[in-house]
């Protein structure tokens, strides 16, 4: 196989997965270290990544670059990759609606780029078996192999672009959106004064399920600032299929009154968590 020069933007957690995965099928992976954070530069050189230094200096030397950033940053990436006149293939793995990513694709296709769609489904692991990408469009085969090599799992969904990002939103849409909904209702049953009543009653239906809630919560609070935004693409994604958004802006907003939490040096107590939750605006 070919050793190809790919980058990442940005090695994140999620991230340095993906460049462990390419690193592991053969190739050499490239970051930008231009305005990122003490954390990210210290994660990126221990799992070897070469620094481009900028992002021009990436868009130059790679001829894969593959964005994992923010929902809320994914079209404000792809804009800044063509802005450096890239020529390449250009693999968007964020948590986005189909609509926004068909938007970015028009976007990279007007500019030469081949799209691919992709979308992640698990968290960052170190072994096989764990977590997927999907990917979709008509360079989606191609780039399935540039990760053979794991621990990601490679799954093509089809050669129309928008899949990917789909499957992606239908299943945050439970997964993430019901932890927000247990956020809310232990919240409000807090606020009301029957949360004890109410976690023993769960117990009594589902065992532990009742202490299993509240951790649920809790565990997901230095994330939160991250969810938030991609509540708001799956509420754009069931609007677009011609479903009611609402359930999942309310999780958008739930998530984002948890977002405070990112820096928190430990997770914090679930009655610290449901504080920041009742308030009487946001």
């Amino acid at each position: 196989m070919m050793k190809l020069k790919t980058g990442v933007v940005h090695p994140g957690m999620m991230g340095i997965c993906v460049a462990a995965t390419l690193q592991n099928s053969g190739h050499e992976v490239y970051w930008a270290s231009e305005g990122r954070s003490p954390q990210t530069r210290k994660r990126a050189e221990k799992f070897n990544l070469f620094d481009a230094g900028s992002l021009a200096g990436l868009c130059d030397t790679c001829s894969i670059i593959i964005s994992v950033c923010p929902p809320n940053a994914a079209e404000e990436m792809a804009e800044q990759v063509l802005a450096q006149s890239f020529q390449g293939v250009y693999l968007d793995v964020n948590a986005i609606s189909p609509q926004r990513t068909m938007r970015i694709e028009q976007l990279m296709r007007a500019g030469g780029v081949d799209f691919v769609d992709g979308g992640i489904i698990g968290l960052p692991v170190w072994e096989r078996g764990k977590t997927w990408l999907y990917l979709s469009g008509d360079k989606a085969p191609q780039a399935a192999s540039f990760f053979s090599g794991g621990p990601l799992e490679i799954t093509v969904v089809g050669n129309e672009v928008g899949k990917a990002s789909a499957l992606k939103m239908c299943y945050a849409a439970y997964t993430k959106g019901t932890t927000a909904l247990l956020g809310g209702i232990l919240a409000t049953a807090q606020a009301l004064g029957v949360r004890a009543e109410l976690e023993t009653q769960w117990s009594r239906d589902w065992a532990h399920f009742g202490e299993q809630a509240g951790e649920r919560v809790r565990n997901v609070t230095a994330k939160a600032w991250r969810f938030a935004g991609e509540m708001a693409e799956i509420a754009a994604t069931f609007r677009e299929a011609g479903l009611p958004g609402e359930f999942h802006a309310a999780a958008e907003m739930i998530y984002r009154r948890m977002a405070g939490f990112k820096d928190a040096p430990s997770t914090p107590a679930l009655e610290e968590v449901l504080a920041k939750l009742i308030q009487t605006s946001d």
